[in-house]
């Protein structure tokens, strides 16, 4: 799937439900959300994992250093492209992100922002690198987001913290595309 049609998929319906453990993959199928990550994942259930959301018609990724029982390294990234194909990965590190895009994957950078540095540094990294998408955590800093957006023009998913409809509608308000969230509640808006 072209990156344009992931973004659209994702603008239709912004909230991305965040899967921890398989037992809450189902609901997220069940739901109406249109993009899935997957938080946690390992070398036996990411192939079949990640083809069951895809048959569910909606967008898959993978956050690539949260993987078990796989190296976290281009050769990695070479294998969940060629096998396990899902529509992109999630990452921290500048250089998978920057690999990930080479080989024409959708690549989302997450940032962390707990002080002025590290906003500082994310800028200056998202800048660098130029991702598809960027994850900003926590999500919950709408004054935080407005200025992020205002200074990128990547397109930002908020994630973390955000606890209910009016934090979601305040976020997406702010200038978040997307918000990310593992609460089920918040998958059904």
């Amino acid at each position: 799937m072209e990156n344009t049609k992931i973004l659209k998929k994702i603008e239709e319906n912004p909230v991305i439900a965040a899967i921890r453990n398989e037992e809450d993959l189902e609901d997220a199928i069940e739901s109406p959300v249109s993009t899935i990550f997957l938080l946690h994942a390992d070398i036996f259930n990411l192939y079949p994992t990640v083809n069951k959301v895809k048959r569910s018609g909606k967008n898959v990724f993978i956050h690539f250093d949260m993987l078990e029982g796989i190296g976290r390294d281009n050769r990695a990234i070479d294998y969940i492209y060629q096998q396990v194909r899902p529509h992109g990965i999630i990452s921290t590190k500048n250089s998978h992100i920057k690999y990930a895009m080479g080989k024409g994957m959708f690549a989302i950078q997450r940032v962390f922002l707990i002080d002025s540095l590290s906003y500082e540094n994310s800028v200056k990294s998202i800048l660098s690198v130029q991702p598809d998408m960027v994850e900003v955590l926590p999500g919950i800093i709408p004054k935080i987001i407005r200025r992020l957006s205002g200074q990128l023009s990547i397109p930002l998913i908020a994630g973390g913290l955000i606890e209910s409809k009016d934090d979601v509608i305040e976020i997406l308000g702010s200038g978040a595309l997307a918000i990310s969230t593992g609460k089920k509640e918040l998958w059904m808006l």
